[in-house]
Parts: C-alpha cells; sequence; structure tokens
C-alpha cells in the first residue's frame, strides 16, 4: 500500500524544493504498534528516526504523520530509505544535525535516494554525542540547536582533532556569520532557503576533500575483505554479494574485528534503534550472514559468543 505525506508549504529558512507536496512512499504492509511486534523481514530496509512517525491503524488504513520523538509510545518509527548505493559515487555515511524535523525529514530522504546512508539527531545534545562516537564521513549541522550551539560542537570536534569535514546550515547569512562559522572549525557554510541540490553537492565535495589516509575504507580479517568504497565483499578472492543491510552489519563487526559485539550495539549502531523491537531481526541477518561468509569456506570468521553476542575473527581450520 501506498503511504502519502501531506502536502504542506514549508517556512522561511527551509530548503527551497521542499515549499511543494512531498511525494508518496511505497511502504510495507504491517503493524507498526508496540504490542505487536514486526517480522524481521518487514523491518529490514527501515531506518528509525526523531523526525516523523507512520501509524498504520490498520492495513489499509491511512497514514497519519505524526511529529515529534515517538519511539517510546505506541508507534514504531520507520525511515524512508536503507542506503543503497546511488548515482552519486560511494555510499557515504552522514550525520544530519537539526532540530527543523519536516526540514530534516526532506534532507534525509534526499541523501538516502542519492545512495547515502544518512542518520539525524535532533538537537545539540544528542547531535555531540553521536559525532563523539565518530565514524561519519561528512557532518550536516544547523547553527542555532535547541541544548546545545552548532557551532560549539563543531569548536568541540577540532580540539579533539576530529577532522571530518563539516557543512554548517544556518538562516544567518551574512559575511560576518559565514566567517564565524568557518573560524569556529567548519569547512562549509550554507545559507538558509538552499537548493537541495546544492546541499548534495557540497556534502559530496567535502568527502572527496577528506584525505584518503584520514578514512579506513578496506577492512581485512583473515581472508575476507570488505571494501567501503566501492561496496564490495571478497572471500577468498571470491565476490560475496550482500544486501545493503548485511553490508552495514559486516561493516560493523569488521570494524570491531577480535571484540565481542552485543545485540545492543548492534541495534543502535547498524539498526538505529535505543530500544528492543522484539524481533528476530539480528538472528535472521547474522544467519544470512554466515550463510554467505562462512559457508564453503575454512575457517569459519563469524563467531556466537553465548550470553555476550557476536564477533568476526580469523580463526584456526576446522580438524580434516
Amino acid at each position: 500500500m501506498d503511504i502519502h505525506l501531506p502536502s504542506r508549504p514549508f517556512q522561511d529558512g527551509r530548503p527551497a524544493e521542499a515549499r511543494g507536496a512531498m511525494p508518496s512512499f511505497p511502504f510495507s504492509q504491517f503493524q507498526l504498534f508496540s504490542g505487536s511486534p514486526a517480522p524481521a523481514e518487514a523491518l529490514d530496509g527501515f531506518r528509525p528516526f526523531e523526525r516523523n512517525a507512520v501509524a498504520l491503524t490498520e492495513s489499509r488504513a491511512a497514514a497519519a504523520v505524526v511529529p515529534g520523538a515517538v519511539r517510546d509510545t505506541a508507534f514504531r518509527n520507520v525511515a524512508l530509505g536503507d542506503g543503497r548505493e546511488g548515482g552519486h559515487g560511494s555510499a557515504m555515511r552522514i550525520l544530519l544535525i537539526e532540530d527543523d524535523r519536516e526540514a530534516a525529514a526532506y534532507m534525509l530522504r534526499g541523501l538516502k535516494e542519492a545512495g547515502h546512508v544518512a542518520e539525524h539527531a535532533a538537537d545539540g545534545e544528542d547531535g555531540a554525542a553521536a559525532v563523539e562516537a565518530g565514524g561519519y564521513d561528512v557532518v550536516v549541522i544547523d547553527r542555532m540547536l535547541p541544548r546545545r550551539d552548532g557551532l560549539s560542537i563543531v569548536e568541540g570536534m577540532r580540539k579533539r582533532d576530529d577532522q571530518t569535514p563539516v557543512l554548517i546550515l544556518s538562516a544567518l547569512g551574512q559575511v560576518d556569520d559565514r566567517v564565524t562559522g568557518l573560524r569556529a572549525g567548519g569547512d562549509d557554510y550554507l545559507a538558509k532557503p538552499y537548493a537541495f541540490a546544492e546541499l548534495l553537492a557540497r556534502v559530496e565535495a567535502l568527502a572527496r576533500r577528506r584525505r584518503p589516509s584520514d578514512v579506513e575504507t578496506l577492512y581485512r580479517v583473515g581472508d575476507l575483505e570488505l571494501d567501503r568504497l566501492s561496496h564490495t565483499v571478497t572471500r577468498a578472492g571470491k565476490d560475496v554479494p550482500l544486501q545493503p543491510r548485511e553490508f552495514r552489519l559486516l561493516e560493523y563487526l569488521m570494524k570491531n574485528a577480535g571484540q565481542v559485539v552485543t545485540r545492543t550495539m548492534l541495534l543502535e549502531n547498524v539498526w538505529d534503534y535505543h530500544f528492543d523491537p522484539q524481533t528476530n531481526v539480528i538472528d535472521v541477518h547474522i544467519s544470512r550472514l554466515r550463510s554467505k561468509i562462512d559457508k564453503g569456506f575454512d575457517p569459519p570468521l563469524l563467531h556466537t559468543v553465548r550470553g555476550a553476542g557476536y564477533m568476526i575473527r580469523a580463526g584456526q581450520p576446522r580438524p580434516a
């Protein structure tokens, strides 16, 4: 069934294209109420976010967009993309720190349609915590945020020697405002209102400027290799085709190779769930991933640590 987001003009300071109607998006038919857990296959491909939540009251009901963070109430949050490769080069992991939920939803959708993995923080404190956790290729940050100012977040990054490229968004577009933002540590400054095409071009330009030595693009564990730039996986020289979510799961496991990764860590870093969805989504994907990277190869690399979580590490060959 199709879920139609409402047509609503955006106010000043929002992206120019956002002033028209927002198109509809196909969603799988499944209930999102916390009392009826969705099956793992239905949740796959959706990423929760604190911008808009779609409440399905029955299988063929019309959808309502509920503003605000509702993940801990009656509804499950769902997102508008899953980070597939698009036509704008290699997929990037982008953090958007923006308190305007409608503008954020618009930008997130556009970034994901361009093939990037886009994540959202709705205020300065949550944004600062996400930045400190790291792992982003580019950070897009609104200058004026609740709870903590955007420029202070950028200044904190530079003091920690975090050189992740930062694009600052602001309704303050005078020369002095732009100079202040750049001197605070921003790499680029875009005044509102703006065209999304320009924002996307600036984000991708920032990623290109970043020195390759700053970004770990190739992970290796034994004879298993994952290339973040080409979005490919090989084992013993053989291609291993993975779905987008499987790729992200393997990427996170390999990034933490040799360490136990808990179910909570996977929910938060691979699915962006900060609550227990009460599904077997992790078990299903671990099983699928194991069948692809270990079946027919020796030694096995993906291990279950009973009572703790999972670990990927090079091991001893199976006994003959």
